[in-house]
């Protein structure tokens, strides 16, 4: 704050500038009163003017390591003036001025100030009015932003003395900053009142689409496809197995374990038929992940295919889609009346879908079937998605996606176009569906979409002919009304910090924090804890440093590098990277697996004995891991995927026997290089082929053969060619 340091009444009446300025720290309780406010920085403000003559310089001179604090870029001023017209005198305080004629012409470009933002409010003795000035650098604020301030400052004065209740005994944290027009757009963003159908269950509303266009195509894979009327066959054939062979009762969890295929589609809305709780397994999980899912669960049964039944030892209860939907028991449709005896709500639990835990043990979101037909329903609502549409079905079980994805298109009539396993690492694979099928909805992450987009204007493809972007809202949203879940699967712990009640109604706390701008769109700003999203996928950081932590390490540290990479720090004397790589692949989800493992001899500590995630020294991939014999290509095949994964990963050096992972990629960076490969040296690679040879020494060793072959054949064809 600056005063004038006039207070003695010897220094009244000297010329002379005796301003200084004095910080002042105010640390405020939101439930404090407005008054208690005012008491605090009246005895702040009285008790530091006794230091009113210690010069700033000498205060910074105490904290050497200060070079520029951010408060004194911030400052505050406080005139009172009273004018005396018949002398022309002006009071300022105490002190008595006469002005004089003058005149000094002042480009603007030429008004300085040492503040970033100045306020300064000034007291008309003689109209008794306040007025405030703010003096902002433009290099730093935008003239909105001061706006901003402006008027909610005006809101702020304006409640306290001029609202007929009395605001200036109310706690602060209840003075409004909302602004009117805020106001009106948030609730034109929140509007709850708009009439949607009423709550239903999935299966019902599925079951009367197959009632409105029983031949419509409901989902086809490559050149498998099912009509409506076909699919709703198969899901009452496996329902009624599930009660008369497997005896399921309502609530009962049923785990299904499949690729993507039509047999997925039929298993989960077989599952809701009989009154069961979904609950997707993914065939790439490390076993011990899949038991620890099953154990939490307690699932009665799990649904698997004969390529997935292997994951399983004999004494867990299986049952094999193939033995059902090939063998098709004529003698369950008979008793197809059955399924109307199973009395299901739309209260009931649909589908659990387990999410990273931060205390290392998964946590499974209960979704019930109004949560997921309200957010349906709201996607039809503002013209998103509708029964003339055709979706490509991308995500996989791991990503709980895939139930909006299938149940959504066929809860409201549309058709289902899905790749087979793996496809949609396969971009030219993609774009050939999108464009033959004639897709109209596409839901994926930003990253794939950017790659895609390359891939089209790279090939000069007019595939993609029209795209819309949706702008959604990230930060410490508070979701309400239908959406909201039932909570975490047994973990009332979680569940209770997860939600909160406001005006009798349940919001469910995000943990993202949010910004709104001058638009009304939101901003994602970080996050409230060590969660984190990659790819798509939320991750807690503090589920992989507990599976850490299960070796005989002493400390460990998760961090998202670059945006792309988890990079675990470890400080250990007896593991190396290949040990606690194996251990995490072993424990799991892959994309949960850390790229790269730096192990310390000691993590940095702050001075509360806590990790400094800040001290930690940035990665190094190519100084982290195993030393290999051979760093360098032998071969022009390698030399040429050597430079395909520098481009790719943007690196400078990649040694011909480190994985690919270990390297930095990613499965988006392998569908880059998959499309690089294919242009560049063998156009009929498969990707699975860079996931089983992941360093550029086996790629090359796997190529080298398929590239001998196909030339074998060019040369056979040129020769058999009649003259």
């Amino acid at each position: 704050m600056n005063i004038d340091n006039r207070y003695r009444d010897e220094l009244k009446s000297i010329i002379g500038l005796f301003e200084n300025i004095i910080p002042l720290r105010c640390q405020l309780d939101p439930h404090w009163s407005f008054h208690q406010l005012l008491e605090h920085v009246g005895e702040t403000t009285t008790n530091s003017m006794r230091y009113s003559y210690f010069p700033l310089q000498r205060i910074l001179n105490q904290h050497p390591n200060v070079s520029k604090p951010a408060f004194l870029d911030i400052s505050f001023e406080f005139l009172s003036t009273m004018t005396r017209s018949d002398n022309k005198l002006i009071m300022i305080s105490d002190s008595q001025l006469s002005s004089i004629p003058f005149t000094m012409n002042i480009n603007d470009n030429e008004i300085t100030n040492k503040y970033d933002f100045l306020l300064i409010i000034q007291y008309d003795l003689n109209s008794n009015q306040l007025s405030c000035t703010i003096d902002a650098s433009l290099d730093l604020f935008n003239v909105e932003t001061i706006n901003k301030i402006s008027q909610r400052f005006h809101l702020i004065l304006n409640q306290l003395f001029t609202s007929v209740d009395n605001q200036m005994n109310k706690s602060i944290y209840e003075i409004s900053l909302t602004l009117p027009d805020e106001g009106v757009l948030m609730q034109s963003m929140n509007n709850t009142e708009t009439s949607l159908p009423s709550s239903t269950c999935i299966h019902h509303t599925f079951v009367c689409q197959v009632m409105k266009h029983p031949q419509k195509l409901a989902v086809e894979l490559d050149d498998q496809s099912l009509t409506y009327s076909e699919l709703l066959y198969y899901v009452q054939l496996l329902s009624l197995n599930l009660l008369k062979e497997s005896h399921i009762s309502l609530g009962d969890v049923i785990c299904q374990c499949v690729d993507r295929s039509l047999s997925m589609v039929i298993g989960i809305m077989a599952i809701e038929m009989v009154g069961g709780v979904y609950c997707p397994l993914s065939p790439r999980d490390p076993q011990h992940r899949s038991y620890t899912l099953i154990k939490q669960t307690e699932c009665r049964l799990i649904l698997a295919d004969y390529q997935t039944k292997t994951k399983f030892n004999d004494d867990i209860s299986l049952l094999i889609y193939d033995s059902v939907l090939v063998n098709e028991n004529r003698e369950y449709i008979v008793d197809i009346n059955r399924l109307s005896d199973v009395l299901v709500t739309c209260e009931d639990i649909a589908y659990l879908v387990f999410t990273s835990g931060s205390t290392g043990m998964p946590k499974g979101a209960q979704i019930r079937h109004r949560n997921l037909t309200a957010c349906i329903d709201s996607l039809v609502y503002i013209n998103l998605f509708s029964n003339k549409d055709t979706m490509i079905q991308m995500a996989s079980c791991s990503y709980d996606v895939h139930v909006q994805e299938i149940i959504g298109a066929l809860t409201v009539g549309a058709g289902i176009i899905m790749l087979h396993p793996e496809g949609n690492m396969d971009i030219e694979y993609v774009i050939n569906v999108l464009n033959k099928k004639e897709i109209s909805y596409l839901q994926s992450v930003p990253a794939y979409i950017n790659n895609m987009l390359e891939y089209v204007e790279k090939n000069n493809s007019s595939s993609l002919s029209t795209l819309r972007t949706l702008d959604i809202g990230g930060g410490e949203l508070f979701v309400g009304e239908k959406g909201v879940f039932a909570g975490y699967f047994r973990r009332d712990d979680l569940s209770a910090k997860a939600f909160i009640e406001i005006n009798d109604e349940l919001f469910y706390r995000t943990g993202d924090l949010v910004r709104m701008d001058n638009n009304g769109l939101f901003h994602y700003i970080d996050r409230k804890d060590f969660q984190i999203k990659l790819h798509g996928q939320r991750i807690e950081l503090g589920e992989i440093e507990q599976c850490l932590l299960r070796t005989s390490i002493l400390a460990c540290v998760v961090i998202k590098w670059d945006d792309d990479h988890l990079v675990a720090y470890v400080q250990s004397s007896d593991l190396n990277e290949k040990v606690l790589r194996e251990h995490c692949q072993s424990q799991l989800p892959s994309h949960m697996t850390p790229s790269l493992f730096i192990i310390l001899d000691k993590l940095p500590l702050n001075a509360n004995g806590k990790i400094d995630r800040k001290l930690l020294p940035p990665p190094d991939i190519l100084s982290s891991g195993t030393a290999y014999d051979s760093n360098e290509p032998i071969t022009n095949l390698e030399q040429q995927l050597q430079q395909i994964f520098r481009q790719v990963l943007h690196i400078e050096s990649s040694p011909i026997d480190v994985p690919f992972g270990q390297l930095g990629g990613t499965s988006l960076d392998a569908i880059r290089a998959l499309t690089l490969i294919r242009q560049q040296v063998y156009s009929n690679i498969d990707i699975g082929l860079l996931f089983t040879n992941p360093s550029i020494r086996q790629l090359a060793m796997a190529i080298q053969p398929l590239l001998i072959s196909n030339q074998s054949q060019e040369t056979v064809s040129t020769v058999d060619q009649p003259h």
